[in-house]
């Protein structure tokens, strides 16, 4: 299924009104070169900043978006269709995506209002690709803007994403695993994301395999036995104490013992003196057990002495801030050899006109100071201060040759994702909202662009203003 999804990209993962208007478009001979632009309206609750995730997946469902006989066949018996003549469904049998793409690299801090992926190509193409070009940038920027929160409340010491069992289907957890990794953690439990992404994975064993043996002692011989020096033990199935100290008594030393549930603080601050004590000082503690970034924070601050995290299900649903405002907009229409700025003016939704970059400055120590988003044809004015961060992916539906893929995106964006997370103000890196957000500004010749737009829609000042309540 993952392979099949992600990996050859049918035309049917798409909502049905993509295909209706790209009926619309062929049967009408309405030929135009469209500009789309994907971006999140705003930040979710307690979030000072989004991390780029997806492009990789969704280069690869371009790369190999089409439609087969057999799905072909099942659109003609769609209601909707009925009517529709053979030009759209000749159409579709030769479809492929042919048009230019540019992005915000994976691994890219950034902020409401941004564009993380600008789609032109035919009308038609970019109409079909909405639905998947959201589904794969929501998803895993959601998850890698939240891993990142729970890598930098835990201050160093390594985070294990562990919530494939309780994502939303098997696929996402497998694009769980690869986002929190890209955002900092040290790995996953996933063995898939391990295979396919590169990503390093950890497991321990389950209360289970301790019932399972007539003794706790026998589970702990046996485990070690078989896998030697890589073992971390799961200690609190009966009694924390009674457990570390039949190891200690055994000689039996594991890599790591783990609590998973009971009071995290005391527990591990006991069980840190009575390894230390024993002179087990290279084992670690490792702990686990519906943990997210402010437990992890509260934690470390009681004084905790936990070497690494295992996060699951707040990190595979991001279970405060569950979904992301991603919106695909048309910004611009290149028709009869005339362009058009397209903008939405529907109050809280307004979208700009126009395509777009978009520029960040940074202090001489590399620390991101301010956003600008611009007109593409600004870049040489605002180049010499400033860096674009959107750049050119795709050009005729086939990825540029200098853009990773696989494995080698993953550690390309994890690395840059570490980069940017030490680049932003030390107030968007704590857990709560600043006392003023990070600057994100729009050109002056933006403005100006969706002032002289919206005359055209017969818009007033007043009412523009009123529209721009949010972006």
């Amino acid at each position: 299924m993952l392979m099949e999804i992600y990996g050859f990209g049918s035309g049917l993962l798409t909502d049905l009104y993509e295909l209706a208007m790209a009926a619309g478009y062929i049967e009408t001979g309405f030929r135009a070169r469209a500009t789309f632009e994907l971006i999140v309206r705003s930040l979710p609750n307690r979030r000072n900043f989004l991390v780029a995730a997806g492009l990789d997946q969704a280069l690869d469902f371009l790369e190999n978006l089409s439609f087969s006989s057999e799905e072909i066949s099942y659109l003609r018996s769609v209601p909707v269709f009925r009517h529709i003549g053979d030009n759209f469904f000749d159409y579709l049998r030769d479809f492929h995506f042919r048009g230019e793409v540019l992005a915000i690299p994976e691994g890219t801090i950034f902020f409401p209002g941004e564009p993380v992926l600008r789609i032109t190509a035919e009308a038609a193409e970019a109409q079909i690709a909405e639905t998947a070009m959201l589904a794969l940038t929501n998803y895993q920027t959601m998850i890698a803007s939240k891993a990142a929160r729970v890598v930098l409340a835990a201050e160093g010491r390594r985070v294990v994403e562990f919530g494939s069992r309780r994502a939303h289907g098997i696929e996402a957890g497998v694009l769980a695993a690869r986002a929190s990794y890209l955002a900092g953690c040290s790995g996953s439990s996933n063995t898939f994301a391990g295979h396919r992404f590169g990503v390093p994975v950890f497991g321990t064993q389950a209360h289970s395999w301790i019932m399972a043996h007539d003794s706790e002692q026998e589970a702990f011989e046996e485990f070690i036995r078989l896998f030697h020096g890589e073992t971390t033990l799961l200690v609190d199935t009966y009694d924390v104490h009674s457990a570390v100290e039949t190891l200690i008594a055994n000689g039996k030393k594991p890599r790591g013992i783990r609590l998973d549930s009971g009071d995290l603080v005391a527990d591990s601050i006991w069980a840190r003196k009575t390894l230390d004590r024993a002179g087990w000082n290279d084992v670690g503690v490792f702990a686990s057990g519906d943990l997210d970034e402010d437990r992890i924070a509260a934690l470390l601050h009681a004084g905790a002495q936990i070497n690494a995290f295992g996060v699951g299900t707040s990190l595979s649903v991001s279970s405060d801030a569950p979904s992301l405002g991603v919106v695909y907009k048309l910004v611009e229409l290149e028709r009869n050899n005339s362009v058009r700025f397209p903008a939405k003016f529907s109050e809280s939704k307004i979208t700009y006109p126009g395509r777009k970059q978009v520029f960040r400055s940074a202090e001489s120590g590399g620390r991101f100071t301010r956003d600008v988003i611009a007109l593409e044809s600004e870049s040489p004015e605002m180049a010499s201060s400033s860096h674009p961060l959107l750049r050119l992916v795709m050009r005729g539906g086939k990825r540029l040759s200098d853009v990773e893929r696989g494995p080698e995106a993953l550690a390309q964006a994890r690395e840059r994702c570490a980069a940017q997370l030490a680049s932003l103000p030390e107030s968007l890196r704590a857990l709560d909202p600043p006392s003023s957000p990070y600057p994100v500004a729009y050109s002056e010749k933006l403005e100006a662009l969706l002032t002289k737009v919206s005359r055209e829609y017969g818009l007033q000042p007043e009412e523009v203003l009123r529209a721009r309540g949010r972006v």
